[in-house]
C-alpha cells in the first residue's frame, strides 16, 4: 500500500532540534524513559495521504494520555513495506528498548499474492528477534484480509496466519484492522485503499479495545 519509502514513519521523531536547555534536557529524558509501544507497520499504519497527526498510532497516544497511562508511541509505519521488509527493519527498530511491539504486516503481501507461508514465515522471524531482548516486549497482531479476488482458498489461508501466530506466540490479536472500515467509500481516500482521517479514528478504536488492558497490564507489572 502507498508508495516505497512514502508516507509517514518514524512516530517519535528526534528531539535533537529542542534548544538544549537544562530544562528541556531534562524533559527529553524523561519522555525517552516512558515505555515505549512501537507501531511496525506499512502504509495503513504511517497514514499515507494524511497529516501524521492523523494516523491511528498518534490516536493511540492521545487515547493512552487521557487514560493517564505512562506510555510514548512510536509510529514505524512504512509505505510500501512487505513483510520480508518489517523483518529487514526489527534489527533496526530494537536498538531501543520496546515495551509493545505492535505488529501490522501483510496487506502488501496479499496484494501481490505472495504466499501466506512466507508472509507467516517472516512475521514469525520479526516476533523470534523481539523476543530475544530482554526483557521481551508484549506483542500485538494486527491482522489484515487477503483481496477478494485471490480467491476462497487463498483468503481463508492468508487469515489463518494471524490467528495462528498469535495462538504459537502467547501474543494478543486484533483479528482485522480495518473492520468497519474497509470497503466503505467514505471512510477511504480516493484509491479505495487509504483510510481518511474518520477511518484512521476507527482503526484507532478497534486497536485500543485490545492494547488498553495490554498498556494496564504492563502497568502493574512494574508496579
Amino acid at each position: 500500500l502507498g508508495c516505497e519509502g512514502g508516507g509517514g514513519g518514524g512516530g517519535g521523531g528526534e528531539k535533537s532540534s529542542i534548544p538544549q536547555s537544562s530544562g528541556a534536557t531534562l524533559a527529553v529524558r524523561a519522555d525517552a524513559d516512558r515505555p515505549t509501544v512501537v507501531f511496525l507497520g506499512t502504509s495503513l499504519t504511517a497514514g499515507y495521504g494524511l497529516d501524521p497527526d492523523q494516523a491511528y498510532p498518534k490516536l493511540i497516544q492521545d487515547k493512552i494520555d487521557g487514560a493517564g497511562l505512562d506510555y510514548r508511541v512510536q509510529n514505524a509505519g512504512l509505505s510500501g513495506e512487505t513483510s520480508a521488509g518489517a523483518v529487514r527493519r526489527i534489527d533496526w527498530l530494537l536498538r531501543q528498548s520496546i515495551d509493545v511491539l505492535v505488529i501490522e504486516s501483510g496487506a502488501n503481501d496479499g496484494l501481490r499474492g505472495q504466499d501466506p507461508a512466507q508472509l507467516r514465515g517472516n512475521i514469525q522471524a520479526v516476533i523470534d528477534r523481539a523476543q530475544q531482548q530482554d526483557p521481551p516486549p508484549q506483542i500485538l497482531l494486527l491482522g489484515m484480509e487477503a483481496p477478494p479476488n485471490l480467491g476462497r482458498a487463498y483468503t481463508r489461508r492468508f487469515r489463518a496466519v494471524y490467528r495462528e501466530l498469535a495462538r504459537e506466540n502467547g501474543a494478543d490479536l486484533v483479528p482485522f484492522l480495518l473492520e468497519r472500515v474497509a470497503g466503505v467509500d467514505s471512510l477511504n481516500q480516493a484509491d479505495g485503499m487509504h483510510p481518511t482521517p474518520r477511518g484512521q479514528a476507527i482503526m484507532a478504536e478497534t486497536v485500543w479495545r485490545v492494547l488498553e488492558p495490554m498498556l494496564e497490564q504492563g502497568v502493574e507489572r512494574r508496579e
